[in-house]
């Protein structure tokens, strides 16, 4: 019975540090607003498409208040099968991916207003979680969307 509530409570306190549904990138428009007009960066083994909200306010969503809207910050990650064909890697990449954007957004170091999207290149199973940190911080930071107020180095 103590070890179910300690497992209960552990998983609480995990889940308060995810990415939320309201930082990832879900709706199909969104998806096509940053594929039509999102500016790529690329690395070695990652790829970023970033999206400066405020850059077409024309196409916001007549529903939402353009403020809020503006203001907001969502994220996609994406491992294809091209990556691999097995399930188990390509989920251990995009958690590791997902846990260093938590990590950015944690520390206040993701501005706000973008709309991102993380994709893998094949050889980024290679790589650890240190070369993949370093990788994906020097390529937000090439796009601009990294606050550079809070301290910016790569993690470690």
């Amino acid at each position: 019975m103590i070890l179910a509530t300690l497992y209960l409570l552990q998983n609480a306190n995990n889940n308060a540090n995810m990415l939320t549904k309201d930082t990832s990138l879900t709706k199909v428009r969104d998806f096509n607003l940053i594929l039509k007009y999102g500016r790529w960066s690329n690395g070695q083994f990652l790829d970023i498409k970033v999206l400066k909200l405020a850059t077409i306010i024309n196409y916001f969503p007549k529903k939402e208040d353009p403020d809020k809207f503006k203001n907001q910050l969502k994220i996609a990650i994406t491992v294809g099968l091209k990556i691999s064909k097995r399930a188990v890697k390509r989920n251990r990449l995009k958690r590791q991916l997902r846990e260093i954007v938590r990590l950015l957004i944690k520390e206040n170091k993701i501005k706000s207003g973008h709309y991102i999207m993380v994709i893998a290149k094949k050889g980024s199973l290679d790589r650890n979680y240190p070369q993949l940190s370093e990788e994906l911080t020097l390529l937000l930071m090439r796009s601009k969307v990294l606050d550079f107020t809070n301290g910016l180095r790569a993690h470690e």
